[in-house]
Parts: structure tokens; sequence; C-alpha cells
């Protein structure tokens, strides 16, 4: 209970008619919709909410589900629909090797002649001559065959 009373959930009739709209009518992610019924469970404009552990028990969540919806509405400033919806990624985790100079490079070292020895390029020794080249990053094999077939090249 201490936790509910740390982050109080307010919500204007306008937030809560639509909340109750989102739950009851259309299609939605059920992570949306639970969402949802946490923050009109834990809403306090009309009344003091139930216990943590009998709301939890209601809607078949956790005790540790209701406090991170109680946080992330009160990091939202209050907005709903920040609250319920998934969160977007500004960047992608690690920035990919693959550059548009390296892609080039890459085409360019499969469309040329291989080396002596061999007849044709495969993608483990089209690996092994980028790692001795220094202007291209280490790329394994699997990386080079996904390049290539973005671009259509076929090994000859």
């Amino acid at each position: 209970m201490a936790s509910l009373m740390k982050r109080p959930v307010t919500l204007s009739a306008r937030d809560r008619e639509e909340l109750i709209r989102l739950t009851t009518t259309g299609v939605r992610p059920a992570s949306v919709i639970r969402r949802a019924r946490v923050l009109l469970a834990l809403d306090t404009s009309a009344g003091e909410p139930d216990p943590k552990d009998v709301i939890a028990a209601q809607l078949g969540v956790s005790g540790e589900m209701l406090r991170l919806v109680a946080k992330r509405f009160a990091e939202a400033g209050g907005d709903v629909l920040a609250t319920i919806t998934r969160k977007k990624r500004d960047l992608p985790p690690v920035p990919s090797p693959v550059t548009g100079e390296v892609e080039a490079r890459l085409i360019a070292l499969a469309c040329s002649q291989p080396p002596a020895g061999y007849a044709r390029w495969s993608l483990r020794l089209l690996e092994k001559h980028v790692e001795l080249t220094e202007d291209i990053p280490n790329l394994d094999h699997s990386t080079i065959g996904r390049v290539l077939k973005k671009r259509n090249c076929v090994l000859i």
C-alpha cells in the first residue's frame, strides 16, 4: 500500500471514459488493455482504491506490475496514452557495422576474380578476405550473405 501512496494515480473524467472505452471495445494488444485496467483500478479520483494485493488478485497481475504502471504514469506526467502504450526505441541498441561504403567494398570484392586456387567466391572465403582488409570491419559470413542477398548479388 505504501508504494501506491508514493505515486497516486488521479485520472480526469475524460481519461477515465477513454480507458473504459479502450478496455471494452475494439481490438487492442493485451498488454495495453491490462495496463488500462490497472490504471482504472489505481485511480484515486473516485475515492480510495482497494489495497494493492486485492487489485492484483482481481486483475490477475502482480504487485510489481501495479507499482511499475503507477511509476510510469508519474514519469509520463499523467499522460494516459504514454503510460499504456509501448515505449518506442530512439536508436537501435548497437549501430550496424555495415555502412554504405562497407557494403560497396564488399560487393566489389565479391564481383572480383576469386584468389588463385579457387574457382569462385564462397561466403567463408569472403569472410577470410574481409578480415585481411583493413578498411572493412570484420564481418561474419552470415552478415556478408545478408548484404549480398539484399543487393541481389550472386556468387559465381
